[in-house]
Formats: C-alpha cells, structure tokens, sequence
C-alpha cells in the first residue's frame, strides 16, 4: 500500500470544523477565507490506491460495503492513487435526505445493500485530499492541495462531485440562500494558508438557524429550575418529541420555570430520553403540561421531521397557544 502514514491508508484521520456564532470575514482565516457549504450528510475518507478502493467514518469504521455505489464510483472514476475527505448524502428529489441516508448505515445484510443503492443512491462530495501516490500532501497550504484536488476532479461525473468554493463572501451568502431549500447547513470556512491538521478543529462551522414555534413538554431538570427544554409539535393528536435546547441560561430558567405546570397522567412520552439524539445514555425528563409555547432557533438539519441539534430558546410566545402551531405531517 506504499509508504504512506497509516492514517492515510485508514482508518483516516480527518480535520474536523469547531462551531461559531459570527460567520468569518474575507480576512478572518490564515491566508484569507476560504467559504463552502456545510453539507447535510455523513463524513467519510475515502482510500483509493492499488484499484482498491475503502470508506472510513470519522469514527474509525469501515462503511465500503455499506455504500457500493460510491465504491465502484470511486473505483471507475479516479484513476491516481489518493485519499480523499467528503461528505455522504443521499438525494430525494431536490432536497437531502438524512433519513435515507441514515437506512443505508445502519443495514449491514447484504440483500438490503443491493436493495438500497439503486433505489436511495447516494453522492460523493469531495471538498479536500490528503494524499497524492505516494505524497502526503496535509503538509501543503489549502491553495496547493484543491489546485491538485480540482485536478484530480476533473472528469468526474455523478455520484462524484468537487464541492463549490468561493473567497467572495457575499456569493456564500447567495449560496446559501438558493441552496437553503435542498437542507444545505451553513458554510465551513478554512484559511487559504492553512494546513491540513487531524483531529484539529481549525476549520470553522457557521450554521444558519431559522426560528420556529414549539410546545414545551418535559425539561431536565426541575420543574421550577429547568436546564433544557424538551419541545414537541403534534401530529394529529399525538404531541410528539421534535428536540431540545441547549441548555438554559440562569435568565431564561428562572422565567420559564414560572411558567410550568406538572403533566397529567396520559403525558405521550417516555421518562427518560438519550443524552444525544438517538444515541448515548439516558436521562430522565420531568414531564411538563403541554400549554407553554416557545421561539427556538433551529439549523436545517432534520431527521423525519426533528431536530438532530440542540435547539436555542429565543423567548416564550405568550400570544400563541398550542393550537396554533402547525401540526407535522402526517
């Protein structure tokens, strides 16, 4: 496999972005700012050397056989031996669908792999390189590694695609606008001088948030002191879990913490939830009435209709009851 590091041949060792509130100006990254969409999907480094071609999570996992699709992309498609880093989506009409996505993760039997991949096909898009042949190239400023990487790029061709990058911050912008409907996050911006750092969170992550009505249902914490806000939307007349809060300020704890009442006995939900959406250890919730309604702000990335992020109390919506927040589809 050559004389590469073994994190080049994987599993991969990936640069990952930290989260900021204000997005960076044309000059707030070493060597200038360097903007591109934040993609709703599942990052992976991709291995092509000697005509063999594996995915890496960013945790360390082998995922090639749970996307065939892109493998033989890969494989049919780069012709020099490399390692790539992208993200994997999956496209349902013009918008991606993590859901989708999500099903072809987690089914591991063969069948359900060759069922998946032509009816939920899913999309390479490759935003930097860590390896050319047998050169590591991490140690190379942003500017060198994409003028070998839109090399690299330039015959691909669906399910492969060279992510868009612009120095222009006002095109960001208009990016992130025409894209906004498709479930585009934010925008990752990287220095132009910068150096490809594993494990470093020098890349920044700037997510743009909509705000939305919610129904409070269950808080962590106390009744009279919450530190997170459970919030739901109905379905029909079901009150279902749709997402939290970061946690509360001492402000905003004290203020909404006035306005909760204990729940009845037919509360929908359970008591207790994952400490992370869908995953990690339990907590338990105190279950609330469901008649406070709040203003959150919320990234675009959705998981059948909920919210995979914390969420980010704006105010309490004392004009609006539960009845008139839009129901979920049903």
């Amino acid at each position: 496999m050559g004389r590469l590091a073994p994190e080049l041949i994987g599993p991969v060792g990936l640069e990952l972005a930290r989260a900021e509130e204000q997005l960076p100006g044309p000059h707030g990254m070493p060597g200038g700012s360097r903007f591109e969409l934040k993609w709703d999907g599942f990052r992976v480094g991709a291995v092509c050397r000697a005509g063999e071609v594996r995915l890496w999570s960013r945790n360390g996992k082998d995922f090639t056989t749970r996307f065939p699709d892109i493998q033989a992309a890969l494989a049919d498609q780069v012709h020099t031996d490399c390692t790539l880093d992208g993200e994997l989506v999956v496209w349902t009409g013009e918008r991606m669908d993590f859901d989708a996505l999500q099903a072809r993760m987690v089914n591991t039997a063969a069948t359900v792999r060759r069922r998946l991949a032509p009816t939920q096909p899913a999309s390479l898009v490759v935003f930097d390189v860590l390896a050319v042949g047998n050169v590591d190239v991490r140690p190379m400023r942003w500017t060198a590694r994409r003028n070998r990487l839109e090399a690299l790029a330039q015959a691909w061709r669906p399910p492969l695609q060279l992510s868009p990058v612009t120095s222009d911050i006002a095109e960001a912008r208009e990016w992130l606008e025409a894209f906004k409907a498709s479930g585009v996050e934010g925008l990752v911006v990287k220095g132009a001088t910068s150096r490809y750092q594993p494990g470093r969170r020098e890349w920044v992550k700037w997510k743009t948030r909509d705000t939305v009505e919610a129904i409070v249902g269950a808080v962590t914490g106390s009744l009279q002191r919450p530190e997170v806000l459970v919030v739901g939307r109905y379905r029909g007349k079901v009150l279902e879990m749709v997402g939290r809060t970061a946690k509360l300020t001492d402000t905003q704890s004290a203020t909404i913490g006035k306005l909760l009442k204990p729940a009845g006995a037919r509360h929908p939900w359970p008591d207790e939830i994952s400490t992370h959406w869908g995953r990690g250890s339990k907590t338990p919730i105190v279950k609330v009435r469901p008649a406070v309604v709040v203003e959150v702000t919320a990234d675009a990335a959705l998981q059948a209709g909920h919210y995979r992020h914390p969420l980010r109390l704006v105010r309490h919506r004392s004009d609006l009851a539960p009845a008139d927040i839009d129901l979920l589809p049903g």
